[in-house]
């Protein structure tokens, strides 16, 4: 959930001031940074899922705020909209049991949150975007009731000075014009992060920038949008587009975007991240606050407002000192608990190896390369063609199966990851390949074998979901 404010409208003199506690900031971070005073601390895994709230007849439920309330629980959130939640698990040093121990606490919290929507009448749900969605529910009055969204709003608005026009084209073609950013809750997603060592933080942001292309063609789960057949993961363009913001000087269309794949690598140092924050991207929540500059307040609230899909954050360690973690937002939220810890496995693992490649002065793919790669990966997935490491293309799927499936497993044994925990969860990936199903892929099976029906595919999904086993074993669609 993003960090909630306390004002509502803001001043001339409110932008002046937050830009000069942004600017202290951001050179103070520079000067820990250079001093090494960032933590160097071992990788610490965690991250949240985003979760649909619906009827029995498979529409949202606009209900997140009396769930959450007789829920009570602290790992449980509110989204932008009334019919999404979040939820969390506790963070988990990256080595020995880990994942097995962030299976079974999100595996309790889900099933939690499952059974207290039952008690409602209602159902949750794991998916990227809801089949069932029609556009005239992102509205206004779906919106959590929290500052932070309504201000957001009243920002992106002022600053395009037109209409939200989301266009995409893949199997089907959908145009439509939108006058809210209510357009970025049709999109629900499992949000990885990992805080990494001062040292290794901007080979781990890059890594996670090569991965993503793999990534968001694994867990591709979103191919539907108000009944349009998209990408395989339409969540990439819907975001891109449900907050089309550049940079300074009224570009609303750029030369940098507010959700984008980045603007480059980070050559030397993850402070260049934040130093392109304050220098590119204008002010939306000019938020004061009392505390030290130390406490990086301003510094992380705009970065809150900038959404790269590998996204550099800072946070503190137990003992109070800064630490620099990567979010990765790249894979759609479900299909199920086990493929989400798989999803998990595979992208931490990948990384791991990736990035001490990177600091070796291998892995090098030039950064055009990387972001066409993800960008095709996003509209085919596993049949896209990529180019790796080299000058020849090669389909996704045997890339996967061939190289980085090996990359991922040698990078959990190098954090100490238990081997059969490794081999476990990869295994759920390698199943997902030899099966060709995603998500995605089981959805347009249904809609193939059932046309039109998007509330059959997703009541018999929620069933399956229910199931636990992993979406390479689903059933196909009769």
């Amino acid at each position: 959930m993003g960090q909630e404010i306390q004002t509502t409208a803001y001043r001339d003199v409110d932008y002046r001031h937050f830009q000069q506690h942004l600017s202290a900031e951001t050179a103070l971070l520079a000067k820990m940074i250079h001093q090494q005073a960032i933590s160097e601390a071992p990788p610490v895994a965690g991250f949240e899922i985003e979760a649909w709230l619906l009827h029995d007849d498979m529409q949202p439920a606009s209900l997140n705020e009396a769930y959450l309330q007789t829920f009570n629980n602290p790992m449980a959130g509110p989204e932008l909209a009334k019919f999404n939640v979040e939820l969390n698990t506790p963070p988990q040093t990256l080595t020995a049991n880990a994942l097995g121990l962030m299976h079974q606490n999100l595996g309790v919290t889900w099933r939690q949150a499952e059974q207290h929507a039952r008690r409602m009448d209602l159902h949750l749900l794991m998916i990227g975007t809801l089949p069932t969605l029609l556009q005239h529910q992102l509205n206004l009055g779906n919106m959590s009731n929290m500052n932070r969204y309504r201000v957001l709003n009243r920002q992106v608005l002022e600053n395009r000075g037109k209409p939200i026009v989301l266009d995409i084209c893949g199997h089907e073609h959908l145009r439509v014009e939108h006058h809210d950013v209510m357009l970025e809750a049709a999109t629900t997603s499992f949000q990885l992060h990992i805080q990494c060592p001062l040292s290794m933080a901007h080979h781990v942001y890059n890594a996670s920038m090569q991965a993503s292309a793999a990534m968001v063609a694994l867990c591709a789960n979103a191919p539907y949008l108000f009944g349009k057949d998209l990408w395989a993961e339409t969540r990439i363009p819907m975001f891109e587009q449900a907050i089309a913001l550049g940079g300074y000087r009224g570009a609303a269309e750029g030369p940098l975007h507010r959700v984008s794949f980045g603007s480059d690598y980070a050559r030397q140092s993850i402070l260049e991240c934040f130093v392109e924050n304050l220098q590119h991207f204008p002010i939306l929540l000019p938020e004061a606050f009392d505390d030290e500059a130390a406490a990086f307040s301003h510094l992380r609230l705009h970065n809150g407002t900038i959404w790269r899909w590998n996204r550099p954050l800072v946070g503190f360690d137990d003992d109070g000192t800064p630490h620099i973690r990567i979010e990765h937002r790249v894979p759609a939220a479900g299909p199920t608990v086990l493929d989400a810890i798989a999803n998990a496995a595979f992208f931490y693992g990948l990384v791991k190896n990736l990035a001490e490649q990177r600091a070796d002065g291998q892995a090098d793919l030039p950064f055009a390369q990387a972001k066409d790669n993800f960008y095709q990966a996003a509209r085919h997935g596993l049949d896209s063609h990529v180019v790796w490491f080299g000058e020849h293309k090669q389909r996704l799927a045997t890339l996967i199966q061939d190289e980085l499936l090996p990359r991922a497993q040698a990078g959990l044994l190098s954090l100490g990851i238990d081997t059969d925990d490794a081999r476990a969860y990869l295994d759920v990936i390698r199943q997902r390949l030899s099966n060709q199903q995603t998500g995605s892929d089981w959805q347009r099976r249904f809609i193939k074998a059932n046309p039109g029906d998007f509330s059959g595919l997703t009541r018999l999904y929620l069933q399956q979901q229910q199931r636990g086993v992993a979406v390479a074993d689903w059933d196909a669609p009769d």
